[in-house]
């Protein structure tokens, strides 16, 4: 019989990487938002105002 070698520590190992992975993605989800948080996005100065005539307008029953 020849002598096997386990190279695999075993189910934790598998289960430490996939926290691992969901951690960084946290991590990294949470920066998106403060980077986007950071952003200056411009708004209107004045307010926008929009006439409609009553010709146009049609009533449902």
């Amino acid at each position: 019989m020849q002598f096997e070698r386990k190279t695999s520590i075993g189910r934790n190992n598998s289960l430490i990487k996939l926290l691992v992975k969901i951690a960084i993605v946290i991590v990294l989800f949470f920066i998106a938002i403060i980077m986007l948080d950071k952003i200056d996005f411009p708004s209107p100065n004045k307010k926008i105002e929009k006439v409609i005539s009553n010709e146009n307008l049609k009533t449902v029953k």
